[in-house]
């Protein structure tokens, strides 16, 4: 992209896919040009402590301090409390590094003071250096739920305690019909300067529909006279990464970029699919190929571009 972008964008984003997206955008955009509105549902209560793994994904990963070999926490980290634990007999199926520790026991500390998920956020986005916004989709607790063959888990029993093996039934987002959106994403839906909204390529089911639960967000994005963006998590059949594809089967969908299309309907404009799907049609539509597989920090940033070609006026 040769010309600076007019205007600001919002983004949607749930956690590693999705913020793989809004660093190429981060790294485009100006300081305060980007808001990122982060899913909660997988957020709980750890040890105690109140872990929120998305925003904390966006958060190492804007500020340059995330594991680009495990792909999730912190890079260069700690286990000293984990093998402290283990040794007391704790309860150890979630890994919490000594300095991913320090952020929830900080933000735990901060809520029980008084403070909202959405100040504690900013302040952490603030003193990591990170110039775009990170906003919680909402500081009341919205929770996904797994309705698996097994039984009900809470997501991240599912994701990271039972690895994803169970077969998917069903999905339910406890607390968001009593929830609201946070006051500062949805200020940023109608900021008059808004020029794009961008649905990142997280799992569609379990990262994006938390966000779009919260009442109020669909018709905020509904009254938004800008172009509305997603980008296909699903490239040629298969996930890039985690449990999408292998939802999607168990669920009785069809794992494919068409599919994703046809879950946003009504609610997105542009659709951007890699060119491995290149020449799908979807009526009433724009689809768009470009590479969106983010290897680099180089093919972040060139998908960025193709995003924010999108929202450019004659595109």
């Amino acid at each position: 992209m040769t010309d600076a972008f007019a205007g600001k964008v919002v983004a949607l984003s749930g956690g590693i896919g999705g913020a793989k997206l809004t660093l190429g955008l981060d790294r485009v955009l100006a300081p305060g040009q980007l808001t990122v509105i982060a899913n909660t549902g997988d957020d709980f209560r750890h040890l105690g402590l109140h872990v929120s793994p998305d925003i904390d994904t966006l958060l190492y990963t804007l500020a340059g301090l995330d594991d680009p070999v495990r792909g999730w926490g912190r890079r260069d980290e700690t286990w000293t409390f984990m093998a402290a634990l283990e040794q007391l007999g704790g309860e150890t199926w979630f890994r919490l590094g000594d300095g991913d520790l320090a952020v929830h026991v900080e933000r735990t500390r901060r809520l029980a003071a008084g403070a909202t998920l959405s100040e504690v956020t900013d302040d952490l986005r603030r003193t990591l250096g990170i110039g775009s916004a990170i906003i919680p989709m909402s500081d009341a607790p919205v929770r996904t739920q797994v309705e698996t063959d097994e039984g009900w888990y809470d997501f991240q029993h599912y994701f990271v305690c039972h690895q994803c093996r169970p077969r998917v039934v069903g999905l339910e987002f406890a607390g968001a019909p009593a929830a609201t959106l946070a006051p500062a994403a949805e200020a940023a839906l109608a900021d008059p300067e808004l020029a794009a909204i961008v649905i990142c390529p997280s799992n569609p089911y379990l990262s994006v529909d938390p966000i779009l639960a919260v009442p109020g967000l669909r018709a905020a994005i509904g009254a938004c006279r800008v172009p509305v963006i997603a980008v296909s998590p699903i490239i040629a059949g298969q996930a890039v990464k985690g449990p999408t594809a292998k939802m999607m089967t168990e669920l009785g969908l069809v794992p494919s970029a068409a599919t994703v299309a046809a879950h946003y309907d009504g609610l997105i404009d542009v659709f951007i699919v890699d060119e491995a799907d290149s020449g799908l049609e979807v009526p009433g539509l724009s689809v768009v190929s470009a590479p969106t597989l983010m290897r680099s920090l180089d093919d972040k940033i060139a998908l960025a571009r193709h995003v924010l070609a999108q929202a450019r006026p004659g595109a």
